[in-house]
C-alpha cells in the first residue's frame, strides 16, 4: 500500500503545471452543471425551516431567531449559524457556516458570539428524483468549534454524526433525521445530546410550502442528564423566486413553541425557551 501511495504521489508530481491548471480549470468550469445534475437526481423539495434537509443543495442562508423563556427572558440570535452550502462532487456537499451572535436580556443579561458549526458534510447514500420514487437517505457529519463568547461557549469541540431521510408523495413530503452531538472535552458537564426531527411539508402552490416540524432533544450525561425537550414549529417557506441567472430567493417564517412542560425540579432551564419566532432567508444558485 505504501508503495502504491508513493507511486501515485510520484505520478502526480510529474504532471506538468499547465496540465494540472487545465484539470482544475475544467473542474471549476463544470461545477454548476455537475451540481445541478446532482440535484436533479434527488427530490426537489425546498429546505425546511429547522430540520436539516437530506438533500444536497447550493444555497447561501441567513436565519434570525427571537426566543422567549417563561422566566421571562428574551434571546435574540442573529445569523443562526447558517452559511453557504456547495456541491463539489455528485453525492457530497459541504456547508461552511458563519458564527451566530446572540443577545440575552431581562435575566442574566449577556451578548456575544455562539459556538459555530463551522462545517457540515453531507454524503448522499441513496436518492431518486420525483419521477423515480422521490426519496433520499443522507449521512451527516458536523464539526462545531468552541468559538463563542464566555457566556455562550461549551469550551469544547462537538462532533456530530447523523442520518437524514425523506420521502415524497406528489405534493407532500416527509423529512427527518437524527444526530448525536459528542463533546471532545468536558463530557461530564456537557453530556451527549440526541436530536431527532420530523417534518411534514406540502407544496400548496408554485411558491408556497407550508410545514409542521417536531424537534426533540434528549441528553445523556452532563448537567441536563435525563432531560428532554420537544418543540413544534408551524410555518411556511415562500419561494423560490427567480432573481438573475440561476439565482433564486426563498423566505421562511415559522413559529416554534414548547410541547414539553417546564421542569421546575431541574437545576437548569428545561425547555431552554418557551416560544420562538424564526425568519430564514436563502439564496439558491
Amino acid at each position: 500500500m505504501k508503495r502504491c501511495t508513493f507511486c501515485l504521489v510520484l505520478a502526480l508530481s510529474v504532471v506538468p503545471v499547465t496540465a494540472r491548471a487545465d484539470i482544475l480549470s475544467d473542474y471549476l468550469d463544470s461545477w454548476s452543471a455537475r451540481a445541478h445534475e446532482a440535484m436533479n437526481s434527488e427530490p426537489h423539495w425546498i429546505p425546511p425551516i429547522n430540520t436539516i434537509t437530506p438533500r444536497l443543495t447550493q444555497v447561501a442562508r441567513y436565519d434570525q431567531a427571537w426566543q422567549s423563556t417563561g422566566a421571562p427572558a428574551s434571546i435574540d440570535t442573529f445569523g443562526g449559524g447558517k452559511g453557504v452550502e456547495v456541491i463539489p462532487f455528485s453525492t457530497t456537499s459541504f456547508t461552511f457556516n458563519i458564527p451566530a451572535y446572540s443577545e440575552r436580556s431581562k435575566k442574566g443579561d449577556a451578548s456575544g458570539w455562539l459556538d459555530c458549526p463551522i462545517i457540515v458534510v453531507k454524503e448522499r447514500l441513496i436518492s431518486a428524483a420525483p419521477q423515480d420514487g422521490d426519496y433520499i437517505v443522507t449521512g451527516y457529519l458536523i464539526a462545531q468549534a468552541p468559538t463563542g463568547s464566555a457566556a455562550f461557549t461549551n469550551h469544547a469541540w462537538l462532533i456530530t454524526p447523523g442520518l437524514g431521510f425523506g420521502k415524497g408523495w406528489d405534493d407532500f413530503n416527509v423529512e427527518g433525521g437524527i444526530t448525536f452531538a459528542l463533546p471532545t472535552a468536558h463530557a461530564t458537564a456537557i453530556g451527549t445530546a440526541v436530536t431527532t426531527n420530523l417534518m411534514g411539508q406540502y407544496h400548496l402552490s408554485k411558491y408556497l410550502w407550508p410545514e409542521v416540524e417536531l424537534n426533540d432533544t434528549t441528553w445523556s450525561g452532563g448537567s441536563r442528564r435525563g432531560l428532554n425537550q420537544l418543540f413544534m414549529t408551524v410555518g411556511s417557506v415562500f419561494g423560490n423566486f427567480a432573481l438573475i441567472d440561476n439565482y433564486s430567493l426563498g423566505i421562511g417564517l415559522g413559529y416554534q413553541f414548547a410541547l414539553t412542560n417546564h421542569d421546575i425540579s431541574a437545576k437548569v432551564l428545561n425547555p431552554v425557551y418557551d416560544h420562538n419566532w424564526i425568519l430564514s432567508l436563502r439564496v439558491a444558485y
